[in-house]
């Protein structure tokens, strides 16, 4: 990547790079926060405000890491296949708590504990290290790394397990000869992988192991700090709207609808899904939001029944194929007033380059998951409008509001047809 000055390349980006750390020292000193570490006791995040310059450093050290290595280095680098072998051997035989919070271990025990030979595990755990997972304080001996603690706790190792176990193999059997432009969520890479003409509802439905684990692992994604249910109480003016009903289509157990009636007394939310999530979630509803949190049974394929102001969905339709988004939302039409609203809370994918680069990369590689598992993609704020059309030209797209840090999008949407 050239630029317009006669200063090289890598020397702009060793400024940047100089420059970005200097901003991020100078927060943490003024905010009293230890200075990134990989020691296991370390803090996991750092401030908001230096989000900026967190963005800066990370993109201009990565560019000047690969810019250093030869071309086939560089695409070996990205294939990366092996990572996720050894990753997959650290969640399968739970090898991240083996190893003693603030002690030690040797590969000798390890490998008596999980029933390896001594050889794998050394090999293992010394290509996990060249990730900052696991650390040698000594010859032949264990001890963690901030990363490898977090990999301890058995909801974060289901987490590892689904990305290792679930998502990979779907992943290198995506369909693009067997089923091209499917829309179908029974013919991708993971009904491939285990070999079944089912989708991945069916499949991990039917094994509550499977579904356990897969239901942990989407609790660790979305506990991540980038779907804080803060965005979208923060940064949409619920309180201007009066007394409102709210239905949260595909709301799980009320986890979002709780935050938002806490915060906002004018709005009674009906949570929807499918009849066994919520079963028995009224018992989990706090005594001062009962009657305005309530729940009940509902296929958002079926047709709606239940008049409301807002009909809310958060993180639903990028499961979905557009074809099936359109069942979903024209599933709504029924029950739709003039005037009432659609919030409809989603990744907004960005325009190549509009975000850094390490934040891009990791959306698409999100996109291309949905795909392998679900058949289905992330969307640009143009495909949300394309899509809004084709379900009915009626779903007008009033706006888009995309928070900073958030990954989640706020698209709000107006039906214009009448009553």
């Amino acid at each position: 990547m050239a630029t317009n000055t006669s200063i090289p390349r890598i020397v702009h980006l060793a400024a940047i790079i100089g420059d970005s750390v200097t901003k991020i020292h100078e927060v943490l000193s003024a905010q009293n926060v230890p200075t990134p570490s990989f020691d296991e006791d370390t803090p996991t995040s750092l401030p908001k405000e230096v989000s900026d310059a967190q963005d800066a450093v990370l993109d201009a050290t990565a560019e000047l890491f690969d810019l250093l290595l030869e071309p086939l280095t560089l695409v070996y680098k990205y294939h990366g296949h092996n990572n996720s072998v050894c990753l997959q051997a650290i969640a399968r035989f739970s090898i991240a708590s083996i190893v003693p919070f603030g002690g030690q271990i040797s590969f000798a025990d390890i490998a008596k504990e999980t029933g390896l030979s001594e050889q794998i595990v050394v090999r293992l755990i010394r290509h996990a290290m060249t990730m900052r997972i696991f650390r040698e304080p000594e010859p032949g001996i264990v001890a963690h790394t901030q990363a490898s603690k977090m990999l301890a706790s058995p909801v974060i190792n289901d987490w590892l397990k689904v990305g290792s176990e679930e998502m990979w193999p779907a992943a290198v059997k995506m369909p693009y000869k067997k089923w091209p432009g499917s829309a179908e969520p029974n013919e991708t890479g993971f009904s491939l992988a285990n070999n079944t003409t089912e989708s991945i509802y069916t499949i991990i439905g039917s094994s509550p192991e499977r579904a356990s684990r897969f239901s942990n692992a989407m609790e660790v994604f979305a506990a991540r700090p980038e779907y804080d249910p803060l965005y979208i109480i923060d940064n949409y003016d619920w309180a201007s709207l009066g007394p409102t009903q709210v239905v949260d289509v595909g709301g799980a157990q009320g986890h979002i609808a709780m935050s938002l009636a806490r915060r906002f007394e004018n709005l009674n939310i009906l949570v929807q899904d499918m009849d066994k999530v919520v079963e028995k979630a009224e018992l989990g509803v706090p005594e001062e939001l009962k009657g305005r949190v309530r729940f009940m049974a509902h296929d958002f394929f079926a047709p709606q029944t239940i008049q409301a102001d807002i009909f809310f969905f958060r993180w639903i339709l990028h499961n979905w194929s557009d074809k099936y988004c359109i069942l979903i939302l024209r599933a709504q039409i029924p029950v739709l007033k003039r005037g009432t609203r659609l919030i409809i809370q989603e990744s907004c994918m960005p325009e190549p380059g509009a975000v850094a680069l390490w934040k891009e990369k990791d959306l698409r590689a999100e996109d291309l998951n949905m795909g392998a598992v679900f058949n289905s993609r992330e969307r640009t704020v143009n495909e949300w409008a394309v899509l809004l059309k084709d379900a009915d030209p009626r779903f007008v797209l009033k706006g888009v509001t995309e928070p900073k840090g958030s990954a989640l999008g706020i698209i709000e949407v107006i039906w214009d047809g009448v009553d």
